[in-house]
């Protein structure tokens, strides 16, 4: 197989709500939108959001979402809380801690239950250390 692009695609209840979510809060850019379906790009990434109600998506699964994390990683995760909890007034589920396994990290909810975990690598503690790939 030779894959040629790969990025989740978000069902949600508000394709523009949601949109506008990704837009704002992340700087997002539209690349393609329609009332059903928005794909989304930062910097080489990408993101899509699909309305749940589709006819694409087959009977059974257009449930909302749960268990879903959306990793950013960032510069300075202190700076972005401050402006994503305290600007943007976002709901936090997670608040700003130091994790041993290398990460500083916050999480806020986005739209639909998808839960944006905002990481910034720090050094891991000696015992997750060896657990990193060399190279």
């Amino acid at each position: 197989m030779n894959i040629t692009s790969f990025y989740p695609v978000l069902m949600v209840d508000d394709v523009a709500a949601s949109a506008d979510f990704y837009r704002q809060v992340l700087a997002f850019e539209t690349t393609f939108e329609a009332d059903w379906y928005v794909s989304l790009r930062y910097d080489g990434g990408e993101l899509a959001l699909l309305d749940r109600a589709h006819e694409t998506i087959p009977a059974g699964f257009r449930e909302p979402v749960r268990g879903l994390l959306l990793n950013v990683e960032v510069e300075d995760a202190a700076a972005e809380q401050a402006r994503m909890v305290g600007e943007l007034q976002l709901p936090e589920r997670l608040t700003l801690r130091d994790e041993d396994f290398g990460q500083r990290h916050f999480i806020v909810e986005a739209p639909g239950g998808v839960l944006l975990d905002v990481i910034q690598p720090i050094e891991p503690s000696a015992e997750f250390l060896a657990a990193y790939a060399q190279g």
